[in-house]
């Protein structure tokens, strides 16, 4: 499946309680070029939220404790940008009703189950694009003496060019992609070799090298306990 142009550097969040449909809707949205995160319920989204920024909200409606409908309720609520990422709700109830409260707390679409993969995902994509494009990262980013160049994919230190391995280009063009906001650790390691993430952790240890002023005190590759790492240039 190839990526389409709404999906390049857009970061979902999945929240359903059903492990299998979570499971696959997360390989499906993957494949389709998006960045997925899945939580299993609200409160695990609440967390995750408070952490990552997200460019949308696949939710399901029936969930134990918190639905689908107070959560878009209480994300309406909050101020900023975040307060307006845009919301897909899901739900086996496909009544009138439910679609009309749903839009009414600000959801921006309603799909209801069972449906097409491909809809979900052409519905996702219309989405992405009443919100408007995300701007891509492009031009050099400044680490105090150290440069990386986005478009050659090239680091420079004290003007001198520093010698990256294919890996460690890679996994610096991925973090800059998204500078300021925290990527996850297995989501770096799908590019790899070692799904488990040990290999990212060696590359970015020898990143912090070529970077940092002081890559045992790391200010420009930071590690977002819990989640994986965040690239944050002048």
């Amino acid at each position: 499946m190839n990526a389409s142009t709404e999906a390049s550097g857009r970061h979902l969040l999945v929240v359903d309680d059903d492990d299998r449909i979570r499971a696959l809707l997360k390989e499906y949205l993957a494949r389709a070029g998006f960045r997925v995160t899945a939580a299993g319920d609200a409160a695990a989204a609440r967390r995750l939220m408070q952490t990552l920024d997200f460019d949308l909200l696949v939710l399901d409606v029936m969930m134990p404790g918190e639905d689908g409908f107070s959560l878009t309720r209480a994300l309406r609520a909050r101020s900023g940008a975040a307060g307006k990422t845009p919301v897909l709700l899901l739900t086996a109830r496909g009544g009138s009703s439910d679609r009309i409260e749903g839009l009414s707390l600000g959801a921006d679409d309603y799909l209801a189950k069972p449906f097409e993969p491909k809809e979900l995902l052409l519905r996702i994509e219309a989405i992405l694009r009443r919100a408007g494009d995300k701007p891509a990262a492009q031009g050099k980013l400044s680490f105090g003496g150290a440069t990386f160049d986005l478009e050659r994919g090239e680091l420079f230190r004290d003007g001198l060019l520093v010698h990256l391995t294919e890996a460690e280009g890679q996994l610096l063009k991925r973090l800059a992609a998204n500078a300021h906001e925290p990527v996850e650790r297995l989501e770096l390691a799908r590019d790899t070799a070692d799904a488990s993430g040990r290999a990212v952790d060696i590359q970015v240890t020898r990143l912090r090298r070529k970077i940092e002023d002081d890559p045992k005190t790391p200010r420009y590759l930071q590690t977002i306990r819990g989640v994986g790492y965040m690239l944050a240039p002048d």
